[in-house]
């Protein structure tokens, strides 16, 4: 059975956190969780680098601590935690456990270990440029679909099809059950890392980090339609302008940029 490792990090400042956390994610971690009087951080103890902690706390001034955990006791760590998210009057982001609320729409997810519940700025954000965009009959790709939600959503919008990927067996296996929960039957998931060849996509959704977004800026361009839109998030708010140049200079056009928390999405036009 695979394990992960917890560390509970306590010392930072709210802005530290989100730095950190996005420092987290790029070095492989893969849910975080946020208390009054720490930063919880969850990675694969596989994928853990000695190294990567330390020299972030030394950067950043912060003591950590950690703890090994089973990966069946992930659930019981986000159900201890988890709390509805209302993105505007839009979406209502809940677990089964919660209660319904007043929304256009819902989507009701099994909280596990892998990254973007809507807990998180970028999500929400990236929940709210969907929301400006005609997905009526459109082919979609969610590159990093993480907990599937976003392929949920686009479904949930009129999309015809949507290829949903992640890198993360255990991203990809929470995704399927939620996308099974929510009936979903347009969602295509695979574990991968790329389109797998496939083209001439409406729209990409992709809520991962700068890195990532670097690396495959090219190929996502020319996954995309001319006309199509790429939503961009996972990004902190010193990363805009250097995304936007590359992007720039691969083809795209700039087309709106939101801020929330010191993040930022990014909606870009091919």
């Amino acid at each position: 059975m695979q394990t992960y490792q917890q560390f509970e990090i306590s010392g930072l400042s709210a802005e530290s956190t989100e730095v950190v956390t996005a420092l987290l994610s790029e070095a492989g971690f893969t849910g975080f969780e946020e208390t009054p009087a720490a930063l919880k951080a969850f990675i694969p103890t596989a994928d853990y680098n000695e190294g990567t902690l330390e020299e972030l706390a030394a950067q950043f001034g912060f003591s950590f601590s950690r703890t090994g955990i089973e990966e069946t006791n992930w659930n019981q760590v986000w159900e201890s935690n988890f709390e509805p998210i209302l993105v505007d009057d839009f979406l209502l982001l809940r677990a089964a456990f919660h209660a319904p609320q007043p929304a256009q729409m819902e989507i009701v997810i099994t909280p596990k270990m892998s990254f973007g519940t809507g807990h998180h700025a970028t999500t929400y954000m990236m929940v709210q440029q969907m929301r400006t965009l005609a997905f009526d009959g459109k082919k979609v790709f969610d590159f990093g679909t993480g907990t599937g939600v976003l392929a949920i959503l686009a479904e949930k919008l009129g999309a015809a099809d949507i290829l949903a990927i992640d890198n993360d067996e255990w991203s990809t296996r929470n995704a399927e059950e939620n996308c099974q929960v929510n009936g979903s039957k347009r969602v295509r998931l695979k574990l991968g890392e790329d389109t797998g060849g496939e083209k001439d996509f409406d729209i990409i959704l992709a809520n991962i980090n700068r890195h990532v977004i670097e690396q495959h800026l090219k190929g996502l361009f020319t996954a995309l339609k001319p006309g199509g839109y790429l939503l961009l998030s996972g990004l902190l708010k010193s990363d805009e302008q250097d995304i936007l140049d590359q992007a720039i200079q691969e083809g795209f056009r700039e087309v709106r940029v939101l801020t929330k928390d010191n993040w930022v999405s990014i909606m870009l036009l091919r």
